[in-house]
C-alpha cells in the first residue's frame, strides 16, 4: 500500500465541502469513490436516494449474489456546513492529518476501498462483499437506512469503518440509541414597549419548555438531554410569535427513549404560556447497540485477525450512534470503529493519525478474509 497516495486521495477527499446537506458535495464524493471500485472490476453504482440527498454509493465483487458474506458500511457525508474546506483545508502536521471529515469518516471510506483492493486472491473469489456508502449518517441516514438494512439482512456479517478511538485504537461493540425532535412554538406578536400584554411570546414558551426537556435526563441509566440548536423571533422590539429548537436524546436502555418520547407528548400537550400552540416532529431515532452472542462470536473472529498481524484489539462503548446502530437490531453481527485512528469529531480539532492508516486498512482486510 502507498501512503503516500493514499494520503493524496484522502487530501482530495477531506477537501471536497459535503455536509450532508451540501448534495452536489456529498455526489462528488460518491462519483470519486464509485471510480476507485470500478477501476478493480467491481460492479458499482450510485444510488439515488431522494431528492433531499446526494447519492450513496453500492460496489460487489459479486454481481447478482442473493445473499453477501459482509457488507462494509461507510458514511460520505460531514456534520460542516458549505466554506469550510476554504477556512481550514486538509493539512499534515507531523504525523497528524487535519481537516473537516479527516476521521468522520472519509478516512473510513478509502480504507475500505484499499483493504477490498488488497484482499487476498482466494478471499475476494470465496468471498461475497458488499460495500455500502450512506450520504445521510449525520443526520440519521433516514433516506438509506432502509437501502443499507436491506443489505445488512442478507449480509452474514458488517462493519463499520468508522475511525478507531483513541490512542489505543479501540473498536465499538455498543453505542448509544439516539431521538432527534424538532419542535415549533407558536405564540403571539405584539409591541414589546406599547403592548407587551398582547403578545404571547414563543421564546419565553421554549424556554420553559427547554428547562422541562433537559430535566428529563437520567444519569444512573446514561440518558442524556441536549438542545442544540435555537431560533426564533424578528426582532428585539416585538414579542416573538415562533420559535424552534432541536433536542437530542442519548440512551443506553431503549426503553428510556419510550419514557422520554412519551414524556415530551405529554408536555407539549398544555403550555406554560396561555395560547401558545406546540408542535414536535421525531425527526431520526436510532436503537441502542449492543453485541449480541452471534456478534459476541464475531469479536472473537475479529481479535484473532489482530493478533495474526500483531495488532491487539480492545473494545468501546461510545455514546455516538451510527449505522450500526440499526443494523444490530435486524440480527446481523455488527461491529464498529475499523477505520484508522482518529479524534475530536465534529470539531475543528477532528484529527487523522497517519500511523494507524496502514495497520487499520490492514485489518479490515484480514478480517474479511478470515471469514
Amino acid at each position: 500500500m502507498d501512503l503516500q497516495h493514499y494520503l493524496k486521495e484522502l487530501e482530495e477527499l477531506v477537501n471536497i465541502d459535503s455536509g450532508t446537506l451540501i448534495r452536489e458535495g456529498v455526489t462528488k464524493v460518491a462519483e470519486f469513490m464509485a471510480e476507485k471500485y470500478r477501476s478493480i472490476g467491481w460492479q458499482t453504482e450510485l444510488k439515488d436516494l431522494g431528492p433531499e440527498v446526494g447519492k450513496g454509493v453500492f460496489a460487489t465483487n459479486a454481481p447478482g449474489a442473493e445473499t453477501y458474506d459482509v457488507v462494509l458500511v461507510g458514511h460520505m457525508d460531514t456534520v460542516f456546513p458549505a466554506g469550510t474546506v476554504a477556512e481550514r483545508p486538509f493539512r499534515i502536521e507531523g504525523n497528524i492529518a487535519y481537516g473537516p471529515g479527516v476521521a468522520d469518516m472519509k478516512n473510513g471510506c478509502l480504507s475500505m476501498f484499499y483493504a477490498m483492493k488488497e484482499l487476498a486472491p482466494e478471499a475476494a473469489k470465496r468471498l461475497s462483499i458488499a460495500i455500502c456508502l450512506n450520504p445521510d449518517e449525520e443526520t440519521g441516514s433516514n433516506n438509506s437506512k432502509s437501502w443499507i438494512d436491506a443489505i445488512a439482512k442478507k449480509s452474514r456479517y458488517a462493519m463499520i469503518c468508522e475511525s478507531s478511538r483513541n490512542e489505543e485504537g479501540l473498536l465499538v461493540k455498543a453505542r448509544k440509541g439516539m431521538g432527534r425532535v424538532h419542535f415549533e412554538f407558536q405564540g403571539l406578536a405584539s409591541h414589546a414597549g406599547n403592548a407587551p400584554e398582547a403578545g404571547r411570546s414563543a421564546i419565553h414558551e421554549m424556554a420553559h419548555c427547554i428547562v422541562a426537556l433537559t430535566g428529563l435526563a437520567d444519569k444512573a441509566k446514561g440518558t442524556t438531554i441536549n438542545v442544540g440548536l435555537v431560533s426564533g423571533g424578528d426582532a428585539a422590539n416585538i414579542v416573538a410569535d415562533k420559535a424552534r429548537a432541536v433536542l437530542d436524546v442519548r440512551f443506553w436502555d431503549n426503553n428510556d427513549w419510550t419514557r422520554v418520547e412519551k414524556a415530551i407528548r405529554e408536555m407539549i400537550s398544555k403550555s406554560f404560556t396561555p395560547d401558545i400552540k406546540i408542535s414536535m416532529e421525531v425527526a431520526a431515532h436510532l436503537p441502542a447497540m449492543f453485541p449480541s452472542p452471534e456478534t459476541e462470536t464475531f469479536m472473537k473472529l475479529v481479535e484473532k485477525a489482530g493478533e495474526e498481524i500483531d495488532i491487539k484489539i480492545l473494545w468501546a462503548e461510545v455514546g455516538g450512534g451510527s449505522d450500526g446502530n440499526h443494523i444490530a437490531i435486524l440480527g446481523t453481527p455488527v461491529l464498529d470503529g475499523f477505520g484508522p485512528t482518529g479524534g475530536y469529531f465534529h470539531t475543528p480539532k477532528e484529527f487523522l493519525n497517519i500511523d494507524s492508516i496502514i495497520p487499520r486498512t490492514n485489518l479490515i482486510r484480514r478480517v474479511v478474509e478470515s471469514l
